[in-house]
């Protein structure tokens, strides 16, 4: 059984990001990457401070891969299926093998919940912007075009009012049947001057230059279509360890960005918070001081 002083399960910014820290505390960490964190998607961010022209998300990670690497710390393409305390420490499954590790730091993110479209034409669309996820990375990018967002209720509506910010044609379009909204919330879509169109949805279609949506029978076309549809948070293994989540799945922490399970931490889209790069980053960098300064109050780091 393999055992490091911190096993960091995630390979997004806040994974990375934790790793980097850690190995530069001179910690021994191993970084458990299944290869699914959303970031890979992002085809080009502008908020993220020091890219002034932006950064691919796939060459986001792949820097600072990188720079884990080069401190130290050792990556695995690996699914951990399993996750419990153990004498002090955790143990961890992954196929038939077995890790342990002193602190372990959750990095698991969330999961888009995504229209009803084939793999290769929503990653298509993703890649040429005709598709997008998140309002406040790129919001900036849709200003002044025609925006429509998939969704309904309170979630879509409030997506809908926070992109009227960046649009003057913003439309809500509800994916599987009418809006079912009452009286003061049409007024207040009429207010904010956003179109509400009820569902179903019946077809997704990305063109060379804009995304129609075919709902009862007619065709809207848009520039840029939002899917306001939430997330599926990744907390099983926090539960599985016996971790406090919220109503929503969201990993529950300290200031310290530790869970209810002692020497458990957590960081990224899969706490509640903002789901944004530098959110999972700061809390990244919260985490792993903490996780160091647990263990270097049992024993010394340079013996």
């Amino acid at each position: 059984m393999a055992e490091f002083d911190c096993i960091v399960i995630g390979g997004g910014p806040a994974g990375l990001s934790a790793a980097i820290y850690l190995a530069r505390f001179h910690l021994s960490v191993a970084v458990f990457d299944d290869g699914r964190s959303r970031a890979a998607l992002i085809p080009l961010t502008r908020n993220l401070a020091g890219f002034p022209v932006g950064v691919g998300g796939r060459d986001l990670l792949r820097r600072m891969r990188v720079q884990a690497e080069g401190f130290g710390a050792r990556m695995r393409a690996d699914t951990v299926e399993g996750l419990a305390p153990q004498d002090g420490g955790f143990a961890l499954t992954a196929g038939d093998r077995h890790w342990r590790a002193s602190r372990v730091l959750l990095a698991t993110g969330v999961i888009n919940l995504a229209p009803k479209m084939k793999p290769d034409a929503h990653d298509d669309a993703l890649r040429c912007g005709l598709l997008r996820y998140c309002p406040v990375c790129d919001g900036h990018e849709v200003t002044d075009r025609r925006v429509a967002l998939l969704g309904s209720g309170p979630h879509g509506l409030a997506e809908a009012q926070f992109m009227r910010s960046f649009s003057r044609d913003v439309s809500l379009v509800a994916p599987s049947g009418p809006h079912g909204f009452d009286e003061s919330r049409r007024a207040a879509l009429a207010e904010w001057g956003i179109a509400a169109i009820d569902g179903p949805v019946d077809a997704i279609v990305a063109g060379r230059d804009d995304i129609a949506l075919q709902v009862a029978g007619e065709t809207h076309c848009f520039d840029t279509l939002y899917a306001a549809l939430g997330t599926a948070l990744r907390s099983e293994l926090a539960r599985a360890a016996g971790a406090q989540t919220a109503p929503d799945g969201a990993v529950l922490v300290d200031r310290h960005q530790m869970t209810s399970v002692e020497g458990l931490y957590a960081a990224g889209d899969v706490v509640k918070g903002l789901d944004q790069i530098a959110t999972a980053m700061g809390q990244a960098a919260i985490a792993a001081t903490a996780m160091r300064n647990a263990i270097c109050a049992e024993r010394p780091l340079r013996r």
